[in-house]
């Protein structure tokens, strides 16, 4: 168990560390391919020749939601750093929440079957709770909305958003009832897996 442990670790730490390079690396192109849409650096010169040639052909998809949304289309490298960003802490969560899965699935079968019902509750919950982030996700890019590797997380979560937004009224434009969701499922959560704990107690 702690030579499994320690490999999980292991895996999780460099998985992180190479996101985290990467983050830097393209950190970095972004602020040379901002430096030369906004001519900060000779439009002539080698780096702004290979940032058009390289760099900006493979951000034409950013750049027509850039576009869409009425932004600048310098800021275009800042968004996709953005996007990448915003994904990377998604694969880690993703990647922490399969190490806990893998864990929580040796432990529920050392413990009968009490023990697995109690790990079919959680993974249940957990799948509940990712479909409402990658569906807040997905509402802030509406192509996405229309994927189906995506769509499914509508079909997951309208069961539950549905009730609650005849009762709990939109912030302005913002639709909070997601995080209401968010919140009552990690309620629930706790509620019955207490109950199973004092059962396996």
């Amino acid at each position: 168990m702690t030579d499994q442990l320690r490999v999980l670790a292991l895996v999780s730490y460099f998985f992180r560390l190479a996101l985290l390079a990467a983050g830097i690396v393209l950190a970095v192109v972004a602020a040379l391919d901002w430096a030369a849409r906004t001519r900060r650096l000779n439009p002539f010169g080698g780096i702004a020749r290979f940032m058009r040639a390289r760099v900006d052909p493979r951000l034409a998809g950013v750049e027509r939601q850039v576009m869409r949304m009425g932004g600048q289309l310098s800021a275009t490298p800042w968004w996709a750093l953005l996007a990448y960003v915003v994904l990377a802490a998604l694969a880690i969560a993703l990647l922490d929440a399969a190490i806990g899965l893998v864990l929580d699935a040796q432990a529920a079968f050392g413990r009968g079957a009490l023990g697995v019902l109690f790990l079919l509750i959680r993974w249940t919950f957990a799948f509940l709770k990712f479909a409402l982030i990658v569906r807040v996700v997905v509402s802030w890019l509406p192509r996405l909305a229309h994927s189906r590797w995506l769509s499914w997380s509508y079909g997951a979560t309208d069961w539950m958003l549905r009730p609650l937004r005849r009762v709990v009224p939109p912030l302005g434009v913002i639709d909070i009832t997601p995080l209401v969701a968010y919140f009552g499922l990690v309620i629930v959560e706790w509620l019955v897996e207490s109950v199973l704990l004092a059962g396996l107690g």
